[in-house]
């Protein structure tokens, strides 16, 4: 493939390894980035390439930034594109994880090496995956729901809940709901919780391409199917924001019912941050993308320059936020383990908008209480 520019020679790449020195041809800093996301039609992706393409452009790079509109052909003719014009470095939100593996050796073979973002690429080509603690994200989604709840002083009480998953392409989204499902799963088998529908697995609750109209529709047909008698339902356990919208939008249209249902998120969505200002949606786990794109750019300087890359990465870029070093939760094949940095998630609700997401900067308020992104 015909380079445009003079491309990245990679020093020594272990790939999957502790170190992936790299170093720009004529040894200076800087070089182009190339940044690949899923898509514009979710507004958290819009947040991650708007925060990545400013950090990564004030440090002194050329950024090339393109959205693939949840196809995966497309991303892969997006990051081939890229590779063609000579990036120095890959950051790739995969659409579907397992969907690229020929474009992954491409880039390997062009001497680029791969940061795996948000979402892990199963190819043993990436070098680092940065994320946040996904399995802690429905872990906090489900305690959320024991702790409101009182579910360990229930006594005889049962309450009925219904679970939503994520796209079974994500490889995030089995770690939301497993997260989740796991802290329930004791009070399902004791008979506090229940599922009416019956739908505990994830193939049975996923969502493709986390689609709101998709979410909708399938829990109309759960409120049809299940609770038009009367039943009352108590919890929407939903792994994301957009899936959550649709899932409000069908309690409020079609759930005979007249208690608040408890609904869970993730993201923090301007319109379901209205909705829990509005008591329609109960909480979402937020992730800070501004610093998910800070440890992106101090890891890619840390590559670029050929420096070792290890969990003193944490100490010395002097984060003022919690991240950990993990080698051992995350593999890009079976027994390849992928060096990860892993942000920690938070819980917000109505109680604490303020202090979680005003106060820190992501967002700011108006006077009527409801949020909005600051940048």
């Amino acid at each position: 493939m015909k380079r445009k520019v003079a491309m990245a020679m990679v020093a020594a790449m272990a790939v999957g390894s502790l170190a992936v020195p790299v170093m720009a041809e004529d040894g200076a800093a800087g070089g182009k980035i190339g940044i690949s996301m899923p898509t514009q039609s979710l507004e958290r992706w819009n947040r991650d390439g708007s925060y990545l393409q400013k950090q990564f452009e004030d440090a002194g790079y050329e950024v090339e930034l393109t959205y693939s509109d949840n196809e995966t052909d497309r991303q892969v003719n997006d990051i081939q594109n890229l590779i063609s014009d000579g990036v120095n470095l890959l950051v790739v939100a995969a659409i579907d994880g397992e969907a690229l593996n020929t474009v992954m050796d491409e880039a390997a073979d062009a001497g680029i090496p791969v940061i795996s973002y948000d979402r892990l690429i199963k190819s043993d080509a990436v070098s680092y995956y940065i994320s946040f603690d996904n399995y802690t994200v429905g872990t906090l989604q489900g305690q959320y729901v024991v702790d409101t709840l009182d579910l360990d002083n229930a006594g005889d009480k049962t309450y009925n809940i219904e679970f939503t998953a994520g796209d079974p392409a994500d490889n995030n989204a089995g770690y939301f709901f497993n997260g989740a499902f796991d802290v329930l799963k004791p009070y399902i088998d004791a008979g506090t919780l229940n599922v009416v529908s019956g739908q505990t697995d994830f193939d049975s609750v996923a969502t493709p391409a986390w689609d709101t109209q998709t979410a909708l529709e399938r829990m109309q047909n759960i409120l049809a199917s299940y609770y038009a008698d009367g039943t009352q339902l108590d919890v929407a356990l939903c792994s994301n924001d957009s899936t959550a919208l649709g899932v409000t939008q069908a309690i409020e249209s079609d759930y005979a019912g007249d208690n608040t249902v408890l609904i869970t998120g993730q993201d923090g969505d301007e319109a379901n941050l209205a909705n829990i200002v509005d008591g329609k949606q109960s909480m979402t786990v937020y992730k800070a993308v501004a610093n998910e794109a800070v440890v992106t750019l101090d890891l890619a300087k840390a590559m670029l320059a050929g420096d070792t890359v290890d969990e003193s990465l944490i100490e010395k870029s002097g984060w003022d936020f919690e991240c950990a070093y993990d080698t051992e939760s995350y593999e890009t094949s079976d027994g390849n383990k992928c060096p990860s940095f892993l942000l920690v998630p938070t819980v917000v609700t109505k109680d604490n908008l303020q202090e979680a997401l005003v106060d820190p900067g992501y967002y700011t308020m108006d006077d009527d209480g409801y949020l909005h992104p600051a940048n």
